[in-house]
Parts: structure tokens; C-alpha cells; sequence
């Protein structure tokens, strides 16, 4: 029995190592693990990838405001997901079109020569084709700039249009002073204009006679005699000397020698410099270049006016040297009228034109 006994105990570990299974190491079977997990696809055990959303299509057509397709015009598509944007060009038929477009959100831009863009937007859905309703471009709106400017001609017209209004104290006529600095030059027909206006205006008639009756009570000029005849006389000369001093200095010359007869107002500086300014231009004048110049229209004017009257006037009052003296005195009174130009007949000229109020 003992034997028996034995005989089991030493055959016990033989049997309980018979009924246990065969275990694997534990690097063996991560390996196996991972190398089940590699046969999946990806790395998912039986997991499936989505499908990316299909491409549309966008097309469309341009026309006229009549209906008339537009060949040419250029056609620009902003697609969400697809920069930078795309363009086109419309056919002879003023159609175009885009394909492989992404989904999403659109916008057709369509523009061109001669009309205003205009747009077009929308959604397109997987695998669409969108026929853009037909755009039609309107006609641009041309926008003309049209600048009126006068010619010198003109400018120098409409400013002896001012200068002829200019009257002193309403009535007495003061044509031949500009209050603008820059004044245009006149041509030859405003030169002579402007002297026909002041030889024949009323007041110009007016004063001669209140001359001629001056001279008449002081008995100036006394081979002319008295009464009626003497004071025609008078009133004759003196209206001659007007005219003859007048076209000669203030036309003929100044357009022979390109000069401007007008006095030109300064109203501006010291009055030293004022009043240098008004003697200085009884010699001077500006040339119808713009430049400061020998006032030869002036001088010469005044001793071929005086050379003149030595055609009218009696013996005794005739000579080469009264018209020398005449002609000196001439300049400084055209001196002493030049500083009361400055100073004081400005003040004196009510409702002046607009560019004389301009001026100081």
C-alpha cells in the first residue's frame, strides 16, 4: 500500500503538468497582437474612409442690355477652397465655363470694355452643374469733363467790359486804368475800341465845351477872337487835341509798338513806393509781353498830337517849341493824374466791377 502511495505522489507532478496549457511569452503575444492590428486596413480593424465630395460645374452667359451676347468679357470666380481665384473669358457666343469646382460657396465677377461689372453668387452642391442665370451687363456711364476756357482775346474783352464800366463818381468816364495786376493784353480792334468809347462819350463832350469856355473867359488862344465863332473854335481845337492824343498814344502806337496804354493800379506797399510807381509809369508802361518798357506810345503820342494842332491853332500859339513844352507838360500831368489814380479816384468809383473789388 505504502508502494502505491508512492507510486501516485511521484506520478502527480507528471499529470498536473500534462493538464496545463502550453502559455506563450508575453513579447510573443504583443507581437502577434500588433501584427493582427497591421492586417487591418490603416490601422482600423474594418474601419472605412469617406469619399471626397465630387466636383461641379459653373457656366453661364453674358449679354447686352439689348440681349446681344458680348464676346471678350472677362469672368472671374471666387470659390471657397479654391485660391487663387480663376478667370475666363466669354466666347463669341458671351458664354464661359468652370469645371472641377469644389463645393461651397460662389461668386461669378464679369466685367467689361465699355460696361459696368456686375456680379452673380451662389451654393454649389456636390457634383452640380450650375447654369448661372444670364447676366447682363449694363452700360458704363461716361462721365465728360468739359472745360470752357476763354482765349486771351476773350479775357482781355470781357476785363475792358469791367474797365468801361468804371465811372468816377457815377458819370466821369475811367477807361484806361485796370485794377487787375495781371491784366491780358489788348489786341489792336480792343485798342482802338476802347479809345472810340472815350473820345465819344457824352462826358468827354461835356468837358471839352467846359474847357472851351475857359478859355474863351480867359481869352487863351486870342487869334480865335470871341463869341460864338471863337468859342466853336475853341470848342474845336480842344475837342481835335482829344482825339488826336487819344488814337495816336492810346491805338495806333501802342499797336505798332506792342504796348499797352492802360495804367495799371498797384494799391499795394508804402505809399514812397505808391507814388513812385504813379510817376515812373508817365514814362513807363507795360508791353503786351507783360514786361516794363519805355512808354515811347505816350511820349510820341503827345508831340505827334501837338505837331498837329499846329495846323488849327492861331500863329502866335504854334511852334516846335510850345509842342516840346506841351508835350513835358503832358507828362507831369499824366504823373499827377497817375497818383490820384492811386490814392484817391478808387475811392471815388462806386459799384466797381467784380475784379476791381478783388483788388486792394
Amino acid at each position: 500500500m505504502w508502494l502505491s502511495l508512492a507510486a501516485l505522489l511521484c506520478a502527480a507532478p507528471v499529470f498536473s503538468q500534462s493538464q496545463q496549457t502550453p502559455s506563450t511569452p508575453a513579447s510573443e503575444q504583443g507581437q502577434s497582437d500588433t501584427s493582427r492590428k497591421d492586417s487591418s486596413p490603416s490601422g482600423f480593424s474594418g474601419a472605412q474612409l469617406p469619399e471626397p465630395p465630387l466636383p461641379g460645374t459653373i457656366h453661364g452667359t453674358i449679354v447686352d442690355p439689348n440681349g446681344t451676347a458680348i464676346a471678350g468679357a472677362r469672368v472671374k470666380l471666387t470659390s471657397q477652397g479654391q485660391p487663387p481665384n480663376r478667370e475666363t473669358q466669354t466666347g463669341d457666343d458671351g458664354q464661359f465655363s468652370f469645371t472641377n469646382i469644389p463645393p461651397g460657396p460662389y461668386q461669378v465677377s464679369v466685367t467689361g470694355e465699355g460696361f459696368a461689372t456686375k456680379s452673380s453668387s451662389g451654393v454649389l452642391h456636390p457634383g452640380e452643374n450650375v447654369n448661372v442665370p444670364q447676366i447682363t451687363l449694363p452700360l458704363t456711364t461716361e462721365v465728360t469733363e468739359v472745360r470752357v476756357e476763354l482765349t486771351q482775346v476773350e479775357v482781355a474783352q470781357e476785363q475792358m467790359k469791367d474797365e468801361e464800366k468804371q465811372r468816377v463818381f457815377g458819370f466821369i468816364p475811367n477807361f484806361y486804368v485796370t485794377y487787375v495786376p495781371n491784366a491780358a493784353p489788348l489786341n489792336t480792334r480792343q485798342k482802338f475800341e476802347l479809345a472810340w468809347k472815350s473820345t465819344f462819350d457824352p462826358v468827354t463832350f461835356v468837358f471839352v465845351g467846359a474847357a472851351a469856355g475857359v478859355q474863351q473867359a480867359q481869352d487863351q488862344f486870342s487869334g480865335y477872337g470871341q463869341g460864338a465863332q471863337g468859342y466853336a473854335k475853341r470848342y474845336g481845337a480842344g475837342y481835335a487835341d482829344v482825339v488826336t492824343s487819344t488814337f495816336i498814344g492810346g491805338a495806333i502806337l501802342p499797336s505798332l509798338l506792342k504796348q499797352d496804354p492802360r495804367y495799371f493800379y498797384k494799391g499795394t506797399g508804402s505809399k514812397r513806393s505808391r507814388i513812385l510807381y504813379a510817376i515812373a509809369n508817365s514814362v513807363i508802361c507795360k508791353g503786351d509781353n507783360g514786361h516794363w518798357q519805355a512808354n515811347y506810345s505816350s511820349i510820341l503820342g503827345s508831340l505827334a498830337a501837338g505837331g498837329i494842332s499846329n495846323l488849327y491853332y492861331p500863329s502866335t500859339d504854334r511852334g516846335a517849341g510850345l509842342t516840346f513844352e506841351n508835350t513835358a507838360i503832358g507828362i507831369g500831368a499824366t504823373a499827377a493824374a497817375n497818383i490820384l489814380q492811386e490814392f484817391v479816384i478808387r475811392k471815388l468809383t462806386p459799384h466797381l466791377p467784380s475784379s476791381a473789388l478783388a483788388t486792394p
